[in-house]
């Protein structure tokens, strides 16, 4: 009997989007056996009310502690031995999505399987990522040199099966396997880096992360902006993984870098990039979440 597949949704906030979600799953799932759990990181809106119109699904209300956190919280409750849809609340899948995505598990050696996002009016959302380097925290990819970017953005690459080094993480599949040898998803992780850690991780036991273009999926939060606090988040994550996968010395010009980069963005316009600069500079300004504001570098 094949072990039925554990779906874990985490959610803070999110009335708007997470009917459609768990409407999708039927359909993708196409008959996969699953139990779904939801959840949520302390809403203060309708969220719980929405999901409890789904009677087969099973709410857990947390305090809000993170995504990561959410997850690993997800997965204890269903106690499963199968393996793990972890998915963001602001995604829909398409029919034979999560079918498509337990193929590529079968690949020996792959440890995760990432579908093809769309943005909401269908186009392509740029999902693929490349291991965070020195000359990519520079944002030197956007001049126009692709190898130098962390997003692969070529359109064509995204029509064929392939390894990646990390994948966005709005929707993941992770083999129980994997799951397990990892120890789960690392909490330290509020919000943001937490799915190029899992990824990098596994690749290091051995585990790629496997792109399945054949599996669709819709983020209708891909498209949209985000604030300056959760922009800063993002920025000061990525230099924390960073030291934690390198040594000191490289690790401070990463972070020289990123403070580099952020200040070129400013003066193009992009005003979150304040934020930003302030949180890698003066570690008592940095999001309180993220329990990183004793010292300079965020470890």
């Amino acid at each position: 009997m094949v072990a039925g597949i554990d779906v874990v949704v985490v959610t803070h906030n999110s009335e708007r989007v997470i009917g459609d979600l768990l409407d999708s799953l039927g359909p993708a799932l196409d008959g996969l056996p699953a139990r779904t759990v939801v959840v949520d990181n302390g809403s203060t809106d309708d969220t719980c009310a929405v999901v409890a119109q789904h009677p087969d699904c099973v709410l857990v209300r947390s305090d809000n502690r993170g995504y990561a956190a959410g997850i690993n919280l997800g997965v204890a409750t269903l106690e499963g031995e199968g393996s793990i849809l972890v998915l963001n609340p602001d995604v829909r899948l398409s029919p034979g999505c999560v079918r498509a995505l337990m193929g590529a598990l079968e690949v020996p050696g792959t440890g995760i399987a990432a579908p093809r996002v769309l943005n909401e009016d269908g186009s392509l959302f740029h999902s693929l990522r490349r291991e965070p380097t020195l000359g990519r925290a520079l944002g030197l990819g956007r001049t126009g040199l692709g190898f130098l970017s962390e997003t692969v953005s070529d359109d064509a690459v995204y029509d064929a099966p392939q390894v990646t080094d990390w994948a966005l993480g709005a929707v993941l599949l992770v083999s129980r396997s994997c799951h397990d040898a990892l120890g789960g998803w690392d909490e330290s992780f509020f919000l943001y880096s937490e799915e190029t850690d899992i990824c990098l991780r596994a690749a290091d036991l051995g585990m790629v992360t496997r792109y399945v273009p054949a599996a669709v999926c819709t983020h209708i939060g891909g498209a949209s902006g985000r604030s300056p606090r959760i922009h800063a988040m993002q920025i000061v994550n990525r230099v924390r993984l960073y030291r934690r996968r390198h040594g000191a010395a490289t690790s401070w010009l990463y972070l020289a870098l990123s403070v580099a980069s952020e200040v070129s963005w400013l003066l193009r316009g992009k005003a979150e990039s304040r934020e930003a600069i302030v949180s890698l500079l003066s570690p008592r300004r940095r999001p309180p979440e993220l329990q990183c504001s004793q010292q300079m570098m965020p470890i």
